[in-house]
């Protein structure tokens, strides 16, 4: 494995690499780079062309539609928020559920994904720690130790188990 900077021609590393893992850090950096470097299409291309990827963390939230339910400080503002669109959601990676027994009284990641669907549509998987997505085709697994909690606009938030969970490619990416 080696690091995109250590290439001079970063375009065509992509092309000639076997496939991509990028791992974790503060996602507006992270998309801010892939804008600036002007190779978020062309990673998106490359992967629906076959090219495996592979994400933890910010790596996983820039797989969705957009940036905005990431758990990250905006330290930079990035040209645009939209990601690398290879799954019609958002992901909100290390996803904690509420704790009741908490004095604490502050928002909770429930009460922020439900805030950004005052102005938002898209989908958010929460996936909890230890849990992935696999993205094959035109499946998609939820494999590891945990459900994800499902939050869609104007609905309730509802729990998956592991398996499949094929619906939320949605007619977009797939035709029923």
């Amino acid at each position: 494995m080696k690091g995109i900077h250590e290439f001079n021609n970063i375009k065509e590393a992509l092309v000639e690499a076997d496939g991509f893992f990028t791992g974790g850090g503060n996602t507006f950096e992270l998309i801010n780079q892939l804008y600036q470097h002007d190779i978020l299409e062309l990673i998106t291309q490359l992967v629906n062309d076959g090219k495996p990827y592979m994400g933890t963390s910010a790596g996983s939230n820039i797989t969705g539609v957009s940036v905005k339910t990431t758990n990250d400080m905006p330290i930079i503002y990035p040209p645009s928020f939209d990601a690398l669109n290879l799954v019609p959601f958002n992901i909100n990676p290390h996803y904690l559920d509420p704790d009741p027994t908490s004095k604490h009284m502050g928002e909770t990641r429930e009460t922020r994904i439900k805030e950004f669907h005052h102005f938002n549509d898209e989908t958010v998987v929460g996936l909890r720690e230890g849990s992935w997505l696999r993205v094959s085709g035109m499946d998609i697994e939820l494999r590891g130790p945990h459900s994800a909690r499902i939050f869609e606009k104007d609905k309730a938030p509802y729990e998956v188990k592991p398996g499949s969970v094929r619906f939320l490619l949605k007619s977009n990416f797939i035709d029923s």
